[in-house]
């Protein structure tokens, strides 16, 4: 059992270009899901951006990413991050979950995700957002 901890930035149509850019910078390995990938397209314009992205190096760099769709309120460089905690433990995740839990707003319950076992999102007492998820290869179909 092993956890990891990674900013998670927010945008609004600039996920992916990002995600490049620090790609480039870092060198490593970029994965891009998609709302279409994820059968998740609210706006047809919005069905090529990011759900879920990261760029992940061999030397421990990793950065995720994903792009805010407009039916939720963004304002850029503002709540511009979230905390994800990741984890190869189902077990683990769920634990972490329960105890933060505790006083949180869920926004998104901990439950399958096309690039994850589990995956939650909760907004604690002080107004922190975590991402929780349990990490595993994800290859495009």
């Amino acid at each position: 059992m092993s956890i990891t901890v990674s900013t998670h930035l927010n945008f609004r149509g600039e996920a992916k270009a990002a995600l490049e850019l620090y790609r480039s910078v870092f060198g490593g390995d970029l994965t891009v899901f998609t709302y279409a990938d994820a059968h998740d397209v609210q706006d047809p314009a919005e069905a090529d951006q990011v759900k879920w992205g990261q760029v992940s190096s061999e030397d421990g760099f990793t950065v995720m990413a994903y792009d805010v769709p407009s039916s939720q309120p963004f304002a850029r460089g503002e709540q511009s991050f979230f905390v994800s905690v990741r984890s190869d433990s189902a077990e683990t995740i769920r634990t972490l979950w329960g105890r933060l839990a505790e006083g949180s707003t869920i926004v998104q319950d901990l439950t399958p995700a096309g690039w994850a076992p589990l995956y939650g999102m909760l907004t604690d007492r002080f107004g922190v957002t975590w991402v929780l998820d349990v990490a595993v290869a994800y290859s495009a179909s």
